[in-house]
Order: structure tokens, then sequence, then C-alpha cells
């Protein structure tokens, strides 16, 4: 599959199927965070998987009370272990870093017959207690990951004419 057809079949699925998650295709998506880029090479990312189901079940409370999140077999807890840096343009490297790493993950999953849901509706403090996270331990978004229960809304975007300038700014 092409890279563009996998971005245009991603969607944020918050309905799975009661199907496991195969292992090869769970490492493959594991495999596309750990190849992504980040500042200087940092590679601060860290991810808890979570398949226990008892356990997903206690990370709806953790998250919002959002019951698709424990419905999913796979929960995908991605955290930071350096949070220090800040590049030059001023932006704090590893939220920019850990998104790359799970945009590469919903890709792959896209490539794997799977779908994914961004979560950034959670307490931190509550997954830290529930995956014994340390205190150090930045807890920047959960990513749930199985097969899709629903299909793709149509996706409602602005036109590109409206997002891109050249030259200068331009809106």
């Amino acid at each position: 599959m092409a890279v563009m057809e996998q971005i245009r079949k991603r969607y944020s699925v918050r309905k799975y199927e009661d199907r496991a998650v195969e292992s090869e295709k769970l490492a493959a998506v594991l495999e596309a965070a750990r190849l992504a880029p980040s500042a200087r090479n940092v590679q601060e990312w860290r991810f808890v998987v979570v398949q226990d189901a008892a356990m997903r079940a206690e990370l709806v409370e953790a998250a919002n009370g959002q019951k698709f999140v424990g419905a999913a077999p796979v929960v995908i807890v991605c955290c930071a272990v350096d949070t220090n840096y800040v590049m030059r343009c001023g932006q704090c490297a590893h939220p920019i870093d850990l998104a790359i790493a799970i945009e590469h993950m919903a890709l792959q999953a896209v490539e794997e017959g799977l779908g994914t849901c961004w979560i950034g509706s959670f307490f931190p403090d509550k997954i830290r207690a529930l995956l014994n996270i340390p205190d150090d331990i930045m807890v920047v978004e959960l990513l749930t990951l199985g097969y899709p229960a629903d299909t793709a809304p149509d996706k409602k975007r602005v036109p590109l004419s409206d997002i891109v300038s050249h030259e200068t700014w331009g809106f």
C-alpha cells in the first residue's frame, strides 16, 4: 500500500472487534515507532503495551471514562524519558518526537489492517499508578490499537489553498 493510501484510510477508531492483535502485527507497529526520527536522535520514547483485559478495564477510568479504551485489544501508553531538551526554535522536543513515533505506528497499523485512536484525555497520575511508571517519566499519549468494528467516516478537511501559502504569509 502506498503511504498516501494509508494516510487516506487512517481514522480515529472508537469501536474495535473483540479480536486479539497478532504478535507479528503488534511487533511491526512498534518497529515503526522505533524507526521514527527524533531531535538529536535522542529516541526518548518508551512504550508500555497493555493487552491484559483487566488492566485495560482499569485504564478506562484513567482515560476519563472512555469505554472504547478498555474495549481495544491493545493500549499503547506512550512515554518520554527525557523531557528537558528544547530545540532552537523554542519547542520542547519530546512531544514532537513522540507525535512522530505515534503517527508512524498509526500508519503502520493501517498497513496491517488495524486501526488506532490517539487519546489525549487521560489522567497521567492515574496511568502512572496503574502501570508503575516512575514520577519522572512523562506520559504523553495513549494509543488504542485493534481491528476496527466500524467504518471510516468521511474526512472533512479544509482545502489545501486555505492552509498553504508560498514564499510569504498570505492568509
